[in-house]
Protein backbone atom coordinates (compact mmCIF):
# COMPACT_ATOMS: atom_id res chain seq x y z
CA UNK A 1 0.00 0.00 0.00
CA UNK A 2 1.46 3.39 -0.38
CA UNK A 3 1.96 5.82 1.90
CA UNK A 4 0.84 9.55 1.51
CA UNK A 5 2.22 12.30 3.28
CA UNK A 6 -0.19 13.74 5.88
CA UNK A 7 -1.39 16.63 4.01
CA UNK A 8 -1.35 20.36 4.71
CA UNK A 9 -4.36 22.25 5.73
CA UNK A 10 -7.38 23.43 3.47
CA UNK A 11 -6.75 26.57 2.15
CA UNK A 12 -9.87 28.85 2.09
CA UNK A 13 -11.08 32.49 2.10
CA UNK A 14 -14.11 34.74 1.28
CA UNK A 15 -14.08 36.43 -1.86
CA UNK A 16 -15.25 40.11 -2.67
CA UNK A 17 -14.52 41.10 1.04
CA UNK A 18 -12.35 43.15 2.74
CA UNK A 19 -9.36 45.50 0.62
CA UNK A 20 -8.40 43.57 -2.41
CA UNK A 21 -5.64 42.09 -3.74
CA UNK A 22 -5.08 44.66 -6.96
CA UNK A 23 -7.31 47.83 -7.87
CA UNK A 24 -7.61 49.11 -11.50
CA UNK A 25 -7.50 52.63 -12.24
CA UNK A 26 -10.63 52.03 -14.12
CA UNK A 27 -12.52 50.91 -10.80
CA UNK A 28 -12.25 47.01 -10.64
CA UNK A 29 -11.08 44.68 -7.65
CA UNK A 30 -9.34 41.44 -7.91
CA UNK A 31 -9.06 38.98 -4.94
CA UNK A 32 -5.95 36.42 -6.04
CA UNK A 33 -5.49 32.87 -4.54
CA UNK A 34 -4.09 29.94 -5.65
CA UNK A 35 -3.35 26.31 -5.32
CA UNK A 36 -0.34 23.92 -6.05
CA UNK A 37 -0.66 23.90 -9.61
CA UNK A 38 -3.00 27.39 -10.57
CA UNK A 39 -3.98 30.84 -9.51
CA UNK A 40 -7.86 31.99 -8.99
CA UNK A 41 -8.43 35.74 -10.03
CA UNK A 42 -11.71 37.01 -8.91
CA UNK A 43 -13.08 40.10 -9.91
CA UNK A 44 -15.58 42.48 -9.69
CA UNK A 45 -15.03 44.23 -13.12
CA UNK A 46 -16.50 47.64 -13.73
CA UNK A 47 -17.94 48.62 -17.21
CA UNK A 48 -15.62 49.68 -19.51
CA UNK A 49 -12.63 48.42 -17.84
CA UNK A 50 -10.33 46.02 -19.13
CA UNK A 51 -8.40 42.71 -18.21
CA UNK A 52 -5.53 42.36 -20.30
CA UNK A 53 -2.81 39.53 -21.16
CA UNK A 54 0.15 39.90 -23.16
CA UNK A 55 2.79 36.38 -23.55
CA UNK A 56 0.09 34.57 -21.83
CA UNK A 57 2.37 30.93 -22.13
CA UNK A 58 -0.72 28.89 -22.32
CA UNK A 59 -4.55 28.42 -22.65
CA UNK A 60 -6.72 30.17 -19.62
CA UNK A 61 -9.88 30.27 -18.45
CA UNK A 62 -12.74 32.46 -18.22
CA UNK A 63 -15.66 31.45 -15.78
CA UNK A 64 -18.76 34.17 -15.27
CA UNK A 65 -20.70 32.94 -12.37
CA UNK A 66 -23.65 34.93 -12.88
CA UNK A 67 -26.94 35.77 -15.45
CA UNK A 68 -25.99 39.16 -15.27
CA UNK A 69 -22.45 39.09 -16.67
CA UNK A 70 -21.75 40.34 -20.06
CA UNK A 71 -18.33 40.48 -21.27
CA UNK A 72 -16.38 40.81 -24.87
CA UNK A 73 -13.29 38.40 -25.18
CA UNK A 74 -11.01 39.04 -27.47
CA UNK A 75 -7.59 37.07 -28.76
CA UNK A 76 -5.81 38.15 -31.91
CA UNK A 77 -8.10 38.25 -35.24
CA UNK A 78 -11.14 37.50 -33.18
CA UNK A 79 -13.57 38.62 -30.38
CA UNK A 80 -16.66 36.72 -29.18
CA UNK A 81 -19.36 38.35 -26.51
CA UNK A 82 -20.54 36.82 -23.86
CA UNK A 83 -23.37 36.74 -21.57
CA UNK A 84 -25.03 34.83 -18.94
CA UNK A 85 -23.48 32.16 -17.01
CA UNK A 86 -20.69 30.33 -18.87
CA UNK A 87 -17.16 28.86 -19.23
CA UNK A 88 -14.69 29.81 -21.69
CA UNK A 89 -12.04 28.89 -23.09
CA UNK A 90 -9.04 31.93 -23.79
CA UNK A 91 -6.05 30.99 -26.26
CA UNK A 92 -2.39 31.80 -25.17
CA UNK A 93 -0.95 34.87 -26.36
CA UNK A 94 -2.20 38.41 -26.10
CA UNK A 95 -5.89 38.88 -24.86
CA UNK A 96 -8.91 41.03 -23.18
CA UNK A 97 -12.02 40.80 -20.91
CA UNK A 98 -13.81 43.92 -20.92
CA UNK A 99 -16.49 44.86 -18.97
CA UNK A 100 -20.02 45.25 -20.80
CA UNK A 101 -21.73 45.47 -18.23
CA UNK A 102 -20.65 45.81 -14.31
CA UNK A 103 -20.37 42.05 -13.24
CA UNK A 104 -18.14 39.28 -11.51
CA UNK A 105 -15.36 37.62 -13.97
CA UNK A 106 -13.42 34.67 -12.62
CA UNK A 107 -9.77 33.43 -14.24
CA UNK A 108 -7.98 30.78 -14.15
CA UNK A 109 -4.34 30.50 -14.63
CA UNK A 110 -2.25 27.66 -14.66
CA UNK A 111 1.34 27.72 -11.88
CA UNK A 112 2.84 28.74 -15.71
CA UNK A 113 1.64 32.43 -14.94
CA UNK A 114 4.62 33.14 -12.70
CA UNK A 115 3.04 36.94 -12.20
CA UNK A 116 -0.20 35.78 -11.14
CA UNK A 117 1.04 32.96 -8.54
CA UNK A 118 3.14 35.86 -7.01
CA UNK A 119 0.11 38.35 -6.90
CA UNK A 120 -1.86 34.93 -4.29
CA UNK A 121 -2.56 36.40 -0.90
CA UNK A 122 -1.98 32.68 0.28
CA UNK A 123 1.52 32.28 -1.81
CA UNK A 124 3.45 31.75 1.27
CA UNK A 125 1.29 28.41 1.80
CA UNK A 126 3.15 27.31 -1.66
CA UNK A 127 6.37 28.22 -1.31
CA UNK A 128 7.44 24.22 -1.03
CA UNK A 129 5.59 22.00 -2.98
CA UNK A 130 2.59 20.23 -1.23
CA UNK A 131 3.04 16.27 -0.79
CA UNK A 132 0.67 14.25 -2.74
CA UNK A 133 0.20 16.59 -5.38
CA UNK A 134 0.70 15.74 -9.19
CA UNK A 135 2.82 18.25 -10.88
CA UNK A 136 1.13 20.37 -13.28
CA UNK A 137 1.21 18.92 -16.84
CA UNK A 138 -0.49 20.48 -20.23
CA UNK A 139 -3.15 18.36 -22.16
CA UNK A 140 -2.76 18.06 -25.58
CA UNK A 141 -3.30 20.63 -27.98
CA UNK A 142 -6.86 20.93 -29.47
CA UNK A 143 -6.61 19.13 -33.14
CA UNK A 144 -8.74 22.18 -34.57
CA UNK A 145 -6.26 25.06 -33.14
CA UNK A 146 -6.46 27.37 -29.90
CA UNK A 147 -9.31 30.07 -30.20
CA UNK A 148 -11.60 31.51 -27.76
CA UNK A 149 -14.41 28.87 -26.99
CA UNK A 150 -17.44 30.11 -25.21
CA UNK A 151 -19.68 27.86 -23.39
CA UNK A 152 -22.69 29.40 -22.48
CA UNK A 153 -25.04 27.72 -19.44
CA UNK A 154 -28.31 28.50 -20.70
CA UNK A 155 -27.71 26.46 -23.97
CA UNK A 156 -27.32 23.60 -22.31
CA UNK A 157 -29.13 21.25 -20.46
CA UNK A 158 -28.70 21.16 -17.21
CA UNK A 159 -28.40 17.69 -14.99
CA UNK A 160 -27.01 16.31 -11.95
CA UNK A 161 -26.74 12.40 -12.40
CA UNK A 162 -24.53 9.48 -12.24
CA UNK A 163 -22.80 10.48 -15.53
CA UNK A 164 -22.79 14.36 -15.11
CA UNK A 165 -23.34 15.78 -12.06
CA UNK A 166 -23.35 19.18 -13.18
CA UNK A 167 -21.91 20.79 -16.82
CA UNK A 168 -18.31 19.51 -17.01
CA UNK A 169 -15.96 21.69 -19.86
CA UNK A 170 -11.97 20.96 -19.96
CA UNK A 171 -9.42 22.30 -21.99
CA UNK A 172 -5.58 22.21 -22.00
CA UNK A 173 -5.18 23.70 -18.33
CA UNK A 174 -7.94 23.08 -16.42
CA UNK A 175 -11.42 21.25 -15.95
CA UNK A 176 -14.55 23.34 -14.30
CA UNK A 177 -18.16 21.47 -13.24
CA UNK A 178 -20.45 23.97 -13.43
CA UNK A 179 -22.67 21.84 -10.64
CA UNK A 180 -26.33 22.02 -10.71
CA UNK A 181 -27.67 25.18 -8.63
CA UNK A 182 -29.10 23.11 -5.37
CA UNK A 183 -32.61 24.61 -4.13
CA UNK A 184 -32.34 24.77 0.01
CA UNK A 185 -30.38 22.88 2.02
CA UNK A 186 -29.09 19.48 0.83
CA UNK A 187 -30.43 16.26 2.86
CA UNK A 188 -27.78 15.26 5.09
CA UNK A 189 -28.56 11.60 4.45
CA UNK A 190 -27.36 12.28 0.73
CA UNK A 191 -23.70 13.37 1.45
CA UNK A 192 -20.80 12.33 -0.77
CA UNK A 193 -17.78 11.95 1.39
CA UNK A 194 -14.47 11.39 -0.96
CA UNK A 195 -11.06 11.50 -1.44
CA UNK A 196 -8.38 12.30 -4.48
CA UNK A 197 -5.07 10.54 -4.04
CA UNK A 198 -2.97 12.76 -6.03
CA UNK A 199 -5.11 16.30 -6.96
CA UNK A 200 -6.40 18.75 -5.17
CA UNK A 201 -10.15 20.12 -5.71
CA UNK A 202 -10.94 24.23 -5.57
CA UNK A 203 -14.49 24.67 -4.72
CA UNK A 204 -16.13 27.68 -5.27
CA UNK A 205 -19.29 29.01 -3.77
CA UNK A 206 -20.89 31.82 -5.87
CA UNK A 207 -24.42 31.24 -4.42
CA UNK A 208 -25.83 30.19 -0.98
CA UNK A 209 -23.97 28.68 2.08
CA UNK A 210 -22.40 25.30 2.22
CA UNK A 211 -20.23 23.12 4.81
CA UNK A 212 -17.04 22.13 3.93
CA UNK A 213 -17.07 18.48 6.10
CA UNK A 214 -13.00 17.89 5.83
CA UNK A 215 -11.37 14.80 7.70
CA UNK A 216 -7.18 14.33 7.14
CA UNK A 217 -6.62 10.16 7.09
CA UNK A 218 -4.80 8.71 10.20
CA UNK A 219 -1.30 8.57 9.56
CA UNK A 220 1.00 5.82 11.44
CA UNK A 221 2.23 8.97 13.70
CA UNK A 222 -0.92 9.82 16.61
CA UNK A 223 1.08 13.29 16.45
CA UNK A 224 0.01 14.25 12.55
CA UNK A 225 -3.61 13.28 13.49
CA UNK A 226 -6.34 16.40 13.58
CA UNK A 227 -9.82 16.75 14.32
CA UNK A 228 -12.35 16.88 11.84
CA UNK A 229 -13.04 19.85 10.40
CA UNK A 230 -16.80 21.66 9.37
CA UNK A 231 -16.20 24.91 7.83
CA UNK A 232 -19.21 26.81 7.24
CA UNK A 233 -18.89 29.33 4.03
CA UNK A 234 -20.95 31.95 2.73
CA UNK A 235 -19.95 33.23 -1.01
CA UNK A 236 -18.47 33.99 -2.91
CA UNK A 237 -15.56 31.88 -1.08
CA UNK A 238 -13.13 29.58 -2.37
CA UNK A 239 -11.65 26.30 -0.67
CA UNK A 240 -8.53 24.25 -2.04
CA UNK A 241 -8.61 20.79 -0.21
CA UNK A 242 -5.56 18.61 -0.23
CA UNK A 243 -4.94 15.01 -1.19
CA UNK A 244 -5.66 12.78 0.49
CA UNK A 245 -8.30 14.85 2.72
CA UNK A 246 -11.44 13.06 2.88
CA UNK A 247 -14.45 15.93 1.82
CA UNK A 248 -17.75 16.66 1.00
CA UNK A 249 -19.71 19.81 0.89
CA UNK A 250 -23.33 20.06 2.00
CA UNK A 251 -25.52 23.17 1.24
CA UNK A 252 -27.01 25.08 3.74
CA UNK A 253 -28.65 28.04 2.50
CA UNK A 254 -32.26 28.31 2.19
CA UNK A 255 -32.33 30.03 -1.27
CA UNK A 256 -30.13 28.55 -4.36
CA UNK A 257 -26.58 27.05 -3.37
CA UNK A 258 -24.54 27.08 -6.02
CA UNK A 259 -20.40 25.72 -6.28
CA UNK A 260 -18.44 25.66 -9.06
CA UNK A 261 -15.53 22.83 -8.83
CA UNK A 262 -12.19 23.51 -10.44
CA UNK A 263 -9.29 20.89 -10.88
CA UNK A 264 -5.81 22.14 -12.38
CA UNK A 265 -4.80 19.65 -15.20
CA UNK A 266 -8.29 18.38 -15.70
CA UNK A 267 -9.28 14.91 -14.32
CA UNK A 268 -8.65 11.88 -16.22
CA UNK A 269 -11.29 9.91 -14.37
CA UNK A 270 -14.64 12.24 -14.95
CA UNK A 271 -12.81 12.45 -18.87
CA UNK A 272 -12.72 8.60 -19.19
CA UNK A 273 -16.34 8.28 -18.71
CA UNK A 274 -18.15 9.23 -21.94
CA UNK A 275 -20.32 11.99 -22.24
CA UNK A 276 -19.77 13.32 -18.39
CA UNK A 277 -17.53 15.95 -20.60
CA UNK A 278 -19.44 18.15 -22.57
CA UNK A 279 -16.88 19.87 -24.77
CA UNK A 280 -14.94 16.29 -24.92
CA UNK A 281 -14.86 15.89 -28.77
CA UNK A 282 -12.36 19.22 -28.84
CA UNK A 283 -9.55 18.56 -26.65
CA UNK A 284 -8.36 15.06 -26.47
CA UNK A 285 -6.97 12.88 -23.72
CA UNK A 286 -3.47 12.55 -22.79
CA UNK A 287 -1.30 9.69 -23.55
CA UNK A 288 -2.03 7.12 -21.50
Amino acid sequence: MTTLATPPDVEFTDLGKGDPDETTPGGSSTWYFRGHNFVLAYTTLAAGDVLERHDQPDEYVVILPYDDCDVEVRAPGEAERVSGRAVVMVPPGDGSITGLAACTVVRLFSCRSADMLDKARNRDSYAEPHPNVKPFEPWPDPPEGYRIRPYRLADLQVTQDAIRPGQIFRCTTFMVNFLAPRIGPRDPNTLSPHDHADFEQCSLAVEGEYVHHLRTPWSRRRSEWREDRHLRCGSPSVAVIPPPMIHTSEAVGSGTNQLIDIFCPPRLDFSLTPGRVLNEGTYPLPNQ
